[in-house]
């Protein structure tokens, strides 16, 4: 799994903010748009397209678009 690939599946949850800066170290939660509707969509994306089941702690404890892409990597 490459992590450019997972950095733009990531930053298609976000509708309303521009994610074309988005990279494997941007802190998610220093966003505006960001809610627990954007964690409830990254951990649906995560199912959908990687077959893993992310919980909120995997989110809570994660800071970067990394941090989720190291637990998706853990969990395969």
């Amino acid at each position: 799994m490459e992590i450019q690939i997972f950095v733009e599946n990531f930053a298609e949850q976000f509708d309303d903010i521009d994610t074309s800066n988005f990279s494997a170290e941007t802190d998610f939660r220093d966003n505006e748009e960001w809610s627990s509707l954007n964690a409830l969509s990254v951990i649906a994306m995560v199912d959908e397209f990687y077959d893993v089941k992310l919980t909120g702690d995997d989110i809570r404890n994660s800071k970067t678009i990394r941090d989720i892409f190291d637990k998706v990597q853990e969990k395969k």
